[in-house]
């Protein structure tokens, strides 16, 4: 059997960070975690992950779940600190982070880059500032342009993590965010359709008729033709869907959630690139 190329040792930080309530969100029922680890549980976690590693490539712990450069510096410090250990000792490569784009400062990429951290994920959602604000974001296209300029500046690896669906999107607007998502040039993107997670503000949006799930077979459409952007540009999609989980799926009301999206929109994607050859085949033909 192949050896795995790469480690990532995932620590889930609940939403301390955010002062703000996204329609969608509800971290806990997401990643079933509700408490802020402390150092030791850090520690624990990554000697656990490195104990039962077969692999020889990369080993990296990233910070997901909440938006880490929220939380106060010294909770940021504590966490960051209770990795870096392992960086030191050349057990981990390095550390990487996800938070808002709006929480982006000097002060902030300092301390990251102090303890190791060598990629910084953004929830970008959408580019559309009118989505964003009926999605309860609380920050703009323009924090997120500044982020990743920001970034890119102290020579963090940045990703995009784009959620097509949300209140007030349209085939358009999903469009749009691609193309300046593009325009940005991260070094990757995560792209998680929108689904109607219980307890959350779009459930109650979706239970009153005010929000409409995409169906399952319109968001595939719209996903193979930003996969395509994103190709066109050679940059990577390292996530194209929610990772399934039992938690996740037992909490999901609507929208258009599928185990292997990835794959639906890959055979999509087939699918056209068969009936192109097809009909050029058959206008040469005659």
């Amino acid at each position: 059997m192949a050896k795995k190329k790469q480690l990532i040792v995932p620590i889930f930080i609940p939403q301390y960070g955010c002062p703000h309530q996204c329609v969608f969100c509800n971290q806990q029922r997401i990643t079933g975690s509700a408490k802020l680890p402390e150092a030791s549980e850090v520690a624990d976690t990554i000697d656990a992950y490195l104990r039962t590693w077969k692999g020889s490539g990369r080993k990296e712990v990233a910070f997901y779940g909440g938006s880490f450069t929220g939380l106060d510096m010294n909770t940021q410090e504590r966490l960051l600190k209770a990795a870096f250990r392992f960086v030191e000792e050349g057990l981990i490569c390095s550390s990487r982070v996800s938070t808002r784009p709006d929480y982006i400062t000097v002060e902030g990429l300092a301390l990251l880059k102090r303890y190791g951290v060598e990629t910084v994920e953004l929830g970008v959602q959408s580019m559309s500032d009118e989505v964003l604000r009926l999605s309860g974001r609380g920050h703009t296209a323009e924090d997120t342009s500044r982020a990743v300029t920001l970034l890119k500046k102290y020579g963090f690896r940045v990703g995009l993590q784009l959620m097509p669906g949300l209140p007030g999107d349209s085939a358009e607007t999903i469009l749009y965010t691609a193309v300046r998502a593009v325009e940005l040039r991260p070094d990757f993107v995560r792209i998680y359709p929108t689904v109607v997670v219980k307890d959350t503000p779009l459930e109650k949006m979706y239970l009153n008729a005010l929000y409409r799930p995409w169906p399952l077979n319109e968001m595939v459409k719209i996903c193979r033709g930003i996969v395509s952007l994103f190709n066109v540009e050679n940059i990577p999609i390292i996530r194209l869907g929610l990772q399934h989980t039992e938690t996740l799926e037992q909490n999901i009301v609507a929208g258009p959630y599928h185990p292997s999206f990835r794959e639906l929109v890959k055979g999509r994607q087939a699918l056209k690139e068969a009936v192109c050859y097809e009909k050029t085949f058959y206008h040469n033909a005659v």
